[in-house]
């Protein structure tokens, strides 16, 4: 079956099937437009595009599958030296950029994309265990890895989605998120391209525009969604969606509640990394529950151990690092086995480093990262995510992050970074005391005017401190 299965087979004809930042073309013209790339490039191993929010990237990616060519999407404000690992580190040939526009590829040929250039050019069905995308990852140490993402992954991925969201070409698909990410790239564009729908990519993710473009499908970000929920007349305007999804960081527990009250619709959350696409999530049939992140998608396996990798049971209330198998998985780090090593164990199970609790029923927590979201501290076993839902019920905190500090006596402090308005550190530690057990409370909060988050809308925690 063909990656890209609705639009091979029905491209649609009306001609607002995509629309990104404000123009709009038929599947049948983005197909043609496709196609016309893919007769330049095919024979090539590998390409980067530059992935500005605009229908030549969305034309440039697609021409790339079509004709078998992996696509190393290069983030559009990358600075000079991610910019070159990327294109170096990928083995990339050349590189996409919407005609009339400067890219700098370095040495690498730049081949222009144009929405007027049309082929009506079939080219085989790649093999699906060939590499669609080469996702650089964000590691907190060392220059980006390249994560190999086979054909075969993110259709499972798709069709999971498709299962767990009731996902149908009847679907308007809206969002403004980038697209050089899983969450941007894989589901809010080759979800629709795979199975049917409409997409309207707004540009920037700003409430008014989700408002205005009758969605029935809605992909953000907490920060998104957080904007949203601030802007009741655009939120209203939300009452009439199928679903609303949330991914990419935890969504306070505030924001779900504000949703809640102003759309009559409670968000959906779901989970993945870029080396596993999405595993888990809530479900359209299933009435979904603030801080989780729902069930395995079909085909995909979890389980939760401690440190010395001992089984965690799924109770509800024993923390473990999550492991996840099965077919969404990538192939591998780029050039990195060292890395492959460590992230996988012999029996197969890929190691998130995230911590996270698994109740009777299934349903998933996310706590945090097991590197700077699970804190022990005297001797507890505490989630920085637990904390931060505590600070965040507090009516002048806005934002919240709680890391670790080392700390003689205890091992780690629990430590908090704050954006508030007329709190002070006693009262919040006190807060946190009242409502969590109190050997989790603060010891020390920080103020801050912003907390550092990356694009899309994670806490960077390594800046903290």
């Amino acid at each position: 079956m063909a990656l890209l299965t609705a639009l091979s087979q029905t491209p649609d004809e009306r001609p607002d099937a995509i629309r990104v930042a404000g123009r709009s073309i038929s599947g049948v013209h983005l197909w043609e437009s496709a196609s016309a790339v893919a007769d330049r490039i095919r024979g090539m191993d590998r390409i980067a595009v530059v992935a500005t929010a605009t229908l030549e990237t969305v034309v440039g990616v697609v021409g790339a599958l079509l004709a078998g060519v992996t696509v190393v999407p290069v983030p559009p404000d990358a600075g000079p030296m991610e910019r070159d690992h990327i294109l170096r580190d990928s083995g990339a040939e050349a590189v996409l950029a919407p005609v009339g526009v400067a890219a700098d590829g370095g040495d690498l040929p730049v081949v222009p994309v144009s929405l007027r250039a049309r082929s009506a050019s079939r080219h085989p069905e790649p093999a699906d265990d060939r590499p669609a995308l080469i996702l650089y990852t964000s590691g907190t140490t060392g220059l980006p890895k390249g994560a190999l993402l086979s054909r075969r992954a993110i259709a499972a991925c798709l069709d999971g989605l498709a299962d767990a969201w009731c996902w149908t070409p009847d679907d308007l698909l809206v969002h403004g998120l980038p697209l050089f990410h899983v969450h941007g790239l894989v589901l809010g564009v080759l979800g629709p391209l795979r199975l049917g729908g409409r997409l309207d990519h707004v540009g920037r993710p700003r409430p008014e525009r989700y408002a205005a473009a009758g969605g029935t499908l809605l992909f953000g970000v907490p920060t998104v969604w957080s904007r949203v929920c601030a802007d009741p007349s655009a939120a209203r305007a939300l009452r009439s969606a199928r679903l609303l999804v949330s991914g990419s960081a935890a969504l306070p527990v505030a924001v779900f509640d504000g949703l809640r009250a102003l759309t009559g619709q409670r968000v959906r959350e779901r989970y993945g990394m870029t080396e596993t696409l999405i595993t888990v999530s809530a479900r359209a049939d299933r009435a979904p529950v603030a801080g989780t992140v729902g069930w395995p998608l079909p085909e995909v396996e979890t389980r939760l151990v401690d440190e010395h990798g001992v089984p965690v049971p799924a109770d509800g209330n024993g923390m473990g690092e999550l492991l996840v198998r099965g077919s969404t998985l990538f192939d591998g780090y780029l050039n990195r086995p060292d890395a492959d090593t460590a992230v996988r164990t012999d029996d197969g199970w890929f190691r998130t480093g995230d911590i996270a609790t698994v109740a009777a029923d299934g349903r998933h927590r996310i706590v945090g990262r097991a590197s700077v979201d699970l804190i022990k501290s005297g001797g507890y076993r505490i989630g920085a995510g637990e904390v931060e839902e505590a600070l965040l019920a507090h009516p002048a905190v806005r934002e919240a992050a709680v890391v670790g500090v080392p700390d003689r006596m205890l091992g780690q402090q629990v430590t908090a970074y704050v954006v508030a308005d007329g709190a002070s550190e006693p009262e919040l530690i006190d807060f946190v005391a009242r409502q969590l057990a109190v050997h989790k409370r603060p010891r020390r909060v920080h103020f801050l005017d912003a907390l550092p988050r990356n694009a899309l809308g994670k806490v960077q925690k390594s800046r903290l401190g």
